[in-house]
């Protein structure tokens, strides 16, 4: 089974006290994925290079994954069910010389920060685009 996959554009960011919203797109459409408001906040201080008072998760997910000499390829929105998104994390590693590509589930809400920290593409299936509701600005 193949799937088509089209490239998102990060647009905005939205954050209220009860939750965060990322708004993606193409130029054609673009949709909201809802997270907690600490994914907001983690964000808000990621893009205004704020000093942390502690790691915070992201901080160490990307501590172990280069740590580790892991590459974050890509993230994949590879399903949506209802108003749920589910996303995939494409990492690689070389051990011994072998290239090694593992696809880990993951929320979309961890995809999305780890793609915009470490300036990784974003994209959904074309199924999963069809399906979702096309929000205005």
């Amino acid at each position: 089974m193949s799937f088509e996959l089209i490239p998102l554009q990060f647009n905005k960011i939205m954050q209220s006290q009860n939750y965060t919203v990322f708004i993606l797109g193409t130029d054609e459409k673009q949709f909201a994925i809802y997270t907690a408001p600490q994914v907001g906040n983690n964000l808000q201080m990621y893009l205004r290079e704020q000093a942390k008072p502690r790691p915070y998760t992201y901080d160490l997910i990307n501590s172990l994954l280069n740590g580790l000499d892991i590459n974050i390829l890509q993230v994949v929105i590879s399903e949506v069910k209802d108003t749920v998104y589910f996303a995939r994390l494409f990492v690689e590693q070389e051990v011994d010389g072998l290239r090694k590509i593992l696809e880990i589930d993951a929320r979309p809400s961890d995809c999305l920060t780890l793609a915009l920290e470490n300036d990784i593409p974003i994209f959904c299936t074309k199924e999963v685009l069809e399906k979702t509701i096309a929000v205005d600005e």
